[in-house]
């Protein structure tokens, strides 16, 4: 039996507040730096006043932090939502944005709701139902769509230009749009992009602590006033904030449910994809935690829902945990949730004390952040590592990622599922064990044997996991996989996580065994395995 000394362990609500204090403080105002350039970004890719953007994460810090199942993710606008927002008022508008951002914001109030239903009938879960690489190839896909539509404004091209091109066309068009670039804005986007992608392979760690965003403002900004640009500029060069006191209404309109196929559709691309990314990114954030501390994902997913109903109803963009800004928060010593608050609130008295000085920002710089986060998801290591995990994984990456790009999320992401399901037919699985796995759990003394029968796979592996976090921690689990024919990548993975979380308790061990007969689909270490 294991015996492990049992570790600190931070203190949450008041007492967590009292203890951690500075150390909070601290890390807030780094992410706070980071999330302010980027919630306009995001928000003015989005096609909704940039000022949302910063509404959103003003309630993602300072109302979500008081509900919130993790202790260490920031909340707030995602990049990896902006095609599906843009989307949503380009759709429900078709042509006016203002109708758009409207009738949107009432499909991301019932998303909202339905993610508080995803938290209260436990579907925390869910992340574990989809395979991996359908997801990857999803953000990928979003990456990709991201630099398309940001390429021109990093030009600071005419946007007549860029209207109503897909990311294909918009691609194809690049030698366009460099013929036609403005030599001004050019200049200060392709600087701003530079800095973004070297920033991380600055060695010095004082000077990395340094947001990248934050650098490339103090560059733009002054850069912006030397070249006089609101005299010598189109206005689509600038950022147009506003105030958030005279933005903020109930904004949401429900006229869109009279478009009934469009409506579902887009509250579907909300409730889901922003639930995935979010639960993907506690999941990463709490391989992080240095405390070792687990995540409740159902009661995160109803903080997130509040959070986005109440954005919505406002105004506001749709939020999730934002990986970067979360991992950022790690790496700077964030400890509890008040770190969270603190950004959130940092942002609020910036916006309510220097918002003049945000619309001194170019948009091309914007642009710059929002093409580096776009490489970052459909970065070339994301592809070789995907073939590395086997050939089979990247056919459903590549498949996701084409028919996202062609079509839209959802119809990506079926067709990603669809071939790992016929994927898994080659590979012997019955069609009977594609929804349930036959998992028999046994005990004896301090150990627990769990045995899995047939296949053990993406789609059947919620009903292993029941079974799974049923065992109290404490013992020693076994699982055997031996009368398995096949277990898939997504599955070996779902393990190692659980084996990571059952283990970070005490006395707790977990062993996986029963794969000698099994050959591995590529020589990754959590490749999938076929029993010879």
């Amino acid at each position: 039996m294991n015996t492990k000394i049992k570790k600190f362990i931070p203190a949450d609500g008041l007492a967590g507040l009292k203890e951690n204090f500075r150390s909070d403080v601290i890390s807030g105002f780094i992410v706070f730096l980071l999330a302010l350039p980027l919630s306009l970004g995001i928000a003015k890719a989005s096609e909704f006043p940039p000022i949302m953007g910063l509404l959103t994460a003003i309630i993602g810090g300072i109302v979500v932090s008081f509900f919130m199942g993790s202790r260490l993710t920031i909340k707030g606008p995602a990049a990896g939502l902006i095609v599906i927002v843009a989307g949503a008022v380009a759709e429900f508008g078709q042509g006016d944005n203002a109708l758009g951002w409207k009738l949107a914001l009432g499909a991301m109030v019932v998303a909202g709701v339905i993610q508080i239903l995803f938290g209260v009938f436990k579907l925390g879960k869910l992340a574990d139902f989809f395979p991996l690489s359908a997801i990857h190839g999803m953000l990928a896909a979003i990456g990709i769509i991201i630099i398309a539509k940001q390429i021109p404004i990093l030009l600071n091209d005419d946007p007549t230009l860029a209207k109503g091109k897909g990311p294909i066309q918009l691609l194809m068009n690049i030698p366009n749009f460099i013929m036609n670039l403005d030599p001004k804005a050019s200049f200060i986007g392709i600087v701003s992009l530079a800095v973004m992608m070297g920033w991380p392979y600055i060695k010095n760690k004082t000077i990395k602590m340094i947001p990248a965003p934050l650098v490339v403002l103090l560059f733009a900004i002054p850069c912006e006033l030397f070249m006089h640009f609101k005299e010598t500029e189109p206005a689509y060069a600038l950022v147009k904030i506003g105030s958030l006191i005279d933005n903020i209404n109930i904004n949401a309109s429900f006229a869109g449910i009279s478009q009934t196929g469009l409506f579902i559709k887009f509250v579907i691309m909300f409730a889901l994809v922003g639930s995935l990314e979010s639960l993907l990114t506690v999941k990463a954030i709490d391989l992080m935690d240095p405390f070792k501390r687990k995540s409740d994902m159902n009661k995160d997913l109803i903080a997130v829902g509040i959070g986005n109903t109440i954005a919505a109803f406002l105004g506001g963009l749709p939020m999730i945990s934002e990986v970067a800004r979360s991992s950022s928060n790690v790496n700077n010593g964030g400890v509890t949730r008040w770190a969270n608050f603190f950004h959130g609130f940092f942002i609020l008295i910036f916006v309510l004390l220097a918002t003049p000085i945000l619309e001194l920002i170019p948009n091309a710089a914007l642009a710059a952040m929002l093409i580096s986060v776009g490489v970052k998801l459909a970065h070339p290591k994301e592809f070789v590592h995907t073939f590395k995990i086997g050939k089979e994984q990247l056919a459903i990456f590549l498949v996701t990622i084409f028919f996202t790009l062609f079509e839209d999320l959802l119809i990506g992401i079926a067709a990603g599922m669809v071939l790992k399901m016929i994927i898994h037919l080659i590979n012997g699985t019955p069609i009977s064990s594609f929804f349930k796995a036959p998992t028999l759990v046994s005990f004896e003394g301090n150990n627990y044997l769990v045995e899995i029968d047939k296949a053990a796979i993406f789609s059947n592996y919620l009903g292993v996991k029941r079974k799974l976090d049923a065992i109290p921690p404490g013992f020693n689990v076994t699982i055997d996989l031996k009368k398995t024919k096949l277990v898939d990548h997504s599955v070996m993975e779902n393990l190692e996580h659980f084996k990571h979380d059952y283990e970070s308790n005490d006395n707790s061990s977990v062993t996986i065994i029963g794969l000698e007969n099994h050959k591995p689909l590529s020589d990754h270490p959590l490749s999938g395995r076929k029993n010879k």
